[in-house]
């Protein structure tokens, strides 16, 4: 997933002031006039460039799925066991969280904010979930699982449900909970029989 044409510096800027806000935030409690006003261009030129804010947060949504993408791809070595690589996207949660995602996850967070199927954030919100689910699978696929697609649902469960967990500070360990977890759960879908 990536952004369609280049942002002019105004626009980079309204862009990122815009994702620290709406991530600290909220989206509803930010608007518009916040932005323009924090990025230093005025509302005008923010409409100008984004068409509307519920376009600026579909690309603030996009923006930090394609960084969480790359994340997650940076922590899989390729030439490791492909069990060893499911499980890396556990290290990967991990130090994302402990840089990126102290209020919990982006995409969960919008997405109790704006119900309505029709914001354009929502394809963005689903995309990314749904890029996760496939990669786990060809993960899970590429180990030898023996349904890679079962396995793959399970730790997606697993991830979302330690992202709220350590965000919620219910229980700090949560990713590393989780991971112990999935091992389990990745050695037995790919034990020989």
């Amino acid at each position: 997933m990536e952004t369609k044409k280049p942002l002019t510096p105004a626009a980079e800027r309204i862009l990122t002031v815009a994702e620290e806000l709406f991530y600290a935030n909220g989206i509803h409690a930010i608007g518009v006039d916040t932005i323009a006003a924090e990025a230093g261009v005025t509302k005008k030129t923010l409409y100008d460039r984004f068409g509307s804010k519920a376009e600026l947060v579909a690309l603030y949504l996009r923006r930090r799925d394609e960084r969480w993408r790359e994340w997650v791809h940076g922590y899989a070595d390729p030439r490791s066991a492909p069990q060893r690589r499911l499980l890396r996207v556990f290290d990967a949660l991990a130090d994302w969280m402990r840089m990126a995602n102290a209020r919990g996850c982006a995409f969960v967070n919008a997405h109790a904010e704006l119900p309505a199927a029709d914001h354009p954030a929502q394809q963005v919100i689903a995309a990314s979930k749904e890029w996760l689910l496939d990669y786990l699978r060809q993960l899970a696929a590429e180990a030898g699982a023996r349904n890679p697609a079962r396995l793959a649902e399970a730790l997606l469960i697993l991830i979302e449900g330690a992202t709220v967990v350590a965000s919620l500070d219910v229980l700090p360990t949560a990713v590393a909970a989780a991971k112990r977890v999935a091992k389990s759960l990745i050695d037995e879908a790919t034990a020989a029989r």
